[in-house]
């Protein structure tokens, strides 16, 4: 991988500012198409699609952070010098080249390209047809940027492809892919990892819960999970299962506020069983697979759970390993359900909406990973790079 100087980087992501700045107007119309085509049956996925200028603006102020952050590659991680004279540096490297698939979001044009190439990596884009005129005049802004500091296009390269061909692609790509990110649902997470070669770093599904413990203060639990449904729907780390201790103090009486509290924001609650009994009008759950789903709509559940540890045993077994939250007064029951929940983010007393780079102080994020290998949670800038080990000898052998 061929390493481009710092400063040209940054150059580059300074032309990228101006450009999406100069052609604003272009990028609305271009997106307005885009949206026409669409239309509004999936909710979730059209406002995901929405570029307007305030999203531009959003887009070129995380080009500002990525561009105010350090750079990542080349920095030493370690270093020492060995008894047998042996000298060895443990460096930030870049990955080489990095594909990004996802649904929807033009944004992640912006957003996850920056990241990947102030890294020094080489970006393939897989955008979906949903957003095929956005993604266009995006990569025309990249490529703009890129030639005005002497640099080729095909470091940023948006792929056009049908679902065969992008199986054909992953068989025979042109060059070798170092790190696949699917962005998007678990249908195009797993038709990633059955096809690509290289590593997959899955930027996984949200299906985050809330435990209300009876050790909780309701004011507090009511304002958190309120925001953390209705907040962002579309948002990975949105609410979507509620689980309320059957032990909570007018257990009862507080299921029906916060059923009251949902239904004037317009949410549709299905519930399980033992709620059944309390709010008997509302929907029951399906089926058991509805505690695995991942919502993305004004959508959400609630459930009796008899105390913490059968909370975080449920949490484990059907969450997506994204963002879980309990509300309680007691901080000792926080810690422990914070260390044994098994989840990228873990809050006390706070709404998951938070698991997102910008909120954590990571800055522009590439994803938000499940995975535990090699980073957890918000993907930003430090996270794109891998390691490399320089030894330096003197005529040195084993023996």
């Amino acid at each position: 991988m061929k390493l481009i100087d710092s400063k040209t980087r940054n150059n580059v992501l300074k032309s990228m500012m101006n450009i999406l700045d100069k052609r604003r107007d272009e990028i609305v119309a271009a997106n307005k198409k885009d949206l026409d085509a669409f239309g509004k049956g999936d909710q979730a996925m059209y406002d995901r699609l929405i570029v307007d200028d305030a999203k531009i603006d959003d887009m070129i102020r995380s080009v500002k952070e990525v561009l105010d952050q350090e750079d990542p590659v080349g920095k030493t991680i370690e270093h020492r010098r060995l008894d047998t004279g042996l000298d060895i540096t443990n460096k930030t490297a870049p990955f080489g080249t990095i594909m990004i698939i996802y649904e929807s979001r033009p944004d992640v044009t912006i957003e996850a390209a920056v990241l990947a190439f102030k890294a020094n990596n080489k970006i393939y884009l897989k955008g979906g047809k949903e957003a095929n005129n956005s993604n266009k005049i995006l990569e025309e802004c990249w490529h703009e940027a890129l030639q005005e500091n002497g640099l080729e296009k095909d470091w940023i390269e948006l792929l056009q492809m049908s679902r065969p061909e992008t199986q054909e692609f992953f068989k025979n790509p042109p060059q070798h892919i170092d790190l696949v990110v699917p962005r998007g649902g678990e249908k195009l997470i797993a038709f990633v990892k059955e096809n690509a070669k290289g590593a997959v770093l899955v930027s996984g599904r949200g299906n985050n819960f809330l435990y209300v413990s009876d050790k909780a203060d309701f004011e507090t639990a009511k304002k958190v999970m309120l925001n953390a449904k209705i907040d962002k729907i579309s948002g990975c780390n949105a609410l979507d299962k509620v689980l309320i201790d059957k032990n909570l103090p007018d257990f009862e009486k507080r299921v029906k506020e916060l059923h009251e509290m949902f239904k004037e924001n317009k949410v549709h609650v299905q519930v399980d069983d033992d709620i059944a009994k309390v709010i008997p009008e509302e929907e029951k759950i399906p089926s058991e697979d509805t505690w695995y789903e991942e919502f993305l709509a004004m959508r959400i559940v609630f459930g009796a759970i008899d105390g913490l540890d059968k909370a975080i045993e449920k949490i484990n077994k059907y969450s997506g390993g994204h963002s879980c939250a309990i509300i309680t007064k007691d901080n000792d029951e926080a810690a422990k359900f914070m260390e044994q929940v098994d989840s990228a983010a873990v809050y006390h007393n706070a709404s998951t909406r938070f698991t997102d780079g910008g909120q954590m102080g990571v800055g522009a994020e590439l994803a938000i990973s499940t995975d535990k290998l090699h980073h957890r949670g918000p993907l930003g800038l430090k996270q794109l790079v891998t390691n490399k080990y320089y030894v330096l000898g003197e005529g040195h052998i084993r023996e």
